[in-house]
């Protein structure tokens, strides 16, 4: 049996840089003046930014690069990973997809998290100055990732989806090539672009998950189905 890689990508994930909307407001430019840099140049977060968020568009789903910090530091450090059979991505909420090479290290540190993000966020790749960056990021469309990453469609977690045991899942997505999609924010739903390019919608469990609950349970049906465990 051929050993397909898994792909899984974090998707509309609360990671984005200030937007331009709320960047005059006391409480982003009270937080970027005590880190030394504009406002334009620093990550929302719901925590600093509560009251400027109330003014944006489905706030409920933004501001929350730690479920990113989280995410990664799960499955960059898995099994899974170090053997070469994992590849994830990280969809933002504006539209960005971040690429992330297999031996990137995540800082443990949030804080040291937050300025690699911003950076990468900033200047489009991290370390900025060599030709094989650890990560990059690029404005594209889903439609487009699938095709980048040689898939042949997307599947969503979903908790309205079908109910699946994680490893159903995890077959499911090697068999047919498809990039795994789990929702990057901690409130909502998916968009409806999204839904509708969906090959299929799953659910591992009968309540809301934590983000990176969902992608630890994938992670280790993965392991299991490449026997790794």
């Amino acid at each position: 049996m051929t050993k397909r890689i898994v792909h899984i990508v974090l998707l509309e994930s609360s990671l984005e840089l200030v937007p331009f909307e709320i960047a005059g407001h006391s409480s982003v430019i009270r937080s970027a003046k005590k880190r030394g840099k504009k406002p334009s140049e620093i990550l929302l977060d719901k925590s600093l930014h509560y009251h400027a968020m109330k003014k944006l568009r489905e706030a409920e789903k933004r501001g929350r690069p730690d479920i990113v910090h989280v995410s990664l530091l799960e499955a960059l450090e898995s099994p899974l990973n170090k053997e070469g059979f994992l590849r994830i991505y990280v969809h933002t909420y504006p539209g960005d997809v971040i690429f992330i090479d297999p031996s990137t290290r995540i800082p443990r540190n949030y804080n040291r998290f937050v300025g690699l993000m911003e950076q990468l966020l900033t200047i489009g790749k991290v370390p900025p100055d060599t030709a094989k960056p650890l990560m990059y990021v690029k404005t594209m469309r889903i439609e487009d990732l699938i095709e980048n990453v040689n898939t042949h469609g997307l599947i969503l977690l979903r908790e309205t989806g079908e109910r699946k045991k994680p490893i159903e899942v995890v077959e499911y997505a090697i068999k047919n090539n498809y990039l795994i999609g789990i929702g990057g924010f901690p409130h909502g739903d998916f968009s409806e672009k999204l839904i509708k390019i969906s090959k299929a919608e799953f659910s591992i469990y009968d309540r809301t998950l934590a983000t990176w609950i969902v992608l630890s349970r994938i992670i280790v049906a993965a392991e299991a189905y490449y026997g790794l465990l």
